[in-house]
């Protein structure tokens, strides 16, 4: 399998072949806003980095840690130290895991299985670490005959890993390593558990006591989003999930937060790819 040289490919390749695509990358993409996308992501970091956003979730970048993200979590990767930064990233069709899975062992367990507590990075130790590389090379080296099964028995190997390791890790494990304002924190608490209400920063100031521009102000430089970008990416994320279990547009529309179609339908199009009703007509095909 070729291995690619950014994320957006890979994105596009996995879509397109209804399997999976890896990128290796070395320098830092434009940083993109915060995002969702149809397919499941790995993020291995090789480097480490500064800080990623998941949903409202903060988590400090260290080598060796590995991101599992899904199709309804939104997501964004802050400004990184310095302009190497080696990762790895794998884009994957979730309905390709579920072709993988058997009876007996669920391979998508560890991107659908969000319980309390649930914590997105596994800090690999150096033994998995080891692992999990000569997986990536087993599958970017193979080549001729036979060379589509290779890939795809190590990649059997590599999600056999990853839910052993994420099942072991428990749904407590990195919460301490957290590190952001205790401000920000309840802000995003506050975001997530109103979402379906109308949130502005009028309404934000006067629940916490602050100025509207205290609170742009510390909300940017902890997430490097603003929060209008923020709570859109989240409903289109909320969105999604509810078109996928058969919910109407009008319904998973409001029900997200939306309060005019208009701007759902343009800010869904925009995020996903493509409108409302032709993502609700895939999802039901």
């Amino acid at each position: 399998m070729e291995e690619l040289t950014s994320c957006k490919l890979a994105v596009e390749n996995c879509l397109k072949t209804h399997t999976f695509s890896v990128a290796h990358l070395y320098n830092e993409e434009k940083t993109m806003d915060m995002h969702i996308h149809d397919c499941y992501e790995l993020y291995y970091s090789i480097s480490g980095g500064k800080q990623f956003l998941i949903d409202n979730k903060f988590y400090d970048i260290q080598p060796g840690d590995l991101f599992i993200i899904n199709q309804y979590e939104s997501h964004k990767l802050t400004e990184v130290d310095t302009h190497f930064h080696e990762r790895i990233v794998i884009s994957i069709d979730p309905d390709y895991v579920k072709r993988l899975s058997t009876a007996e062992t669920d391979l998508d367990h560890c991107f659908s299985h969000r319980p309390a507590g649930f914590t997105h990075r596994i800090s690999l130790n150096k033994e998995q670490q080891n692992r999990f590389l000569y997986y990536i090379d087993k599958i970017t080296s193979a080549e001729g005959y036979a060379h589509d099964v290779l890939e795809q028995a190590a990649f059997l190997q590599l999600l056999v890993l990853i839910n052993s390791v994420s099942s072991a890790n428990g749904p407590e494990g990195g919460l301490s390593s957290y590190r952001y304002s205790r401000q920000v924190e309840e802000i995003l608490a506050y975001i997530n558990q109103n979402i379906s209400q109308p949130i502005t920063t009028a309404r934000l100031a006067e629940h916490f006591y602050l100025s509207q521009s205290y609170i742009c102000r510390i909300f940017k430089s902890a997430t490097s989003t603003t929060i209008s970008k923020y709570i859109t990416a989240r409903r289109i994320s909320i969105a999604k999930a509810l078109l996928d279990e058969g919910v109407s547009i009008a319904e998973a529309y409001e029900r997200s937060g939306f309060t005019d179609y208009s701007n759902f339908f343009k800010a869904f199009t925009r995020a996903v790819g493509v409108s409302p009703k032709k993502y609700a007509s895939l999802t039901v095909s």
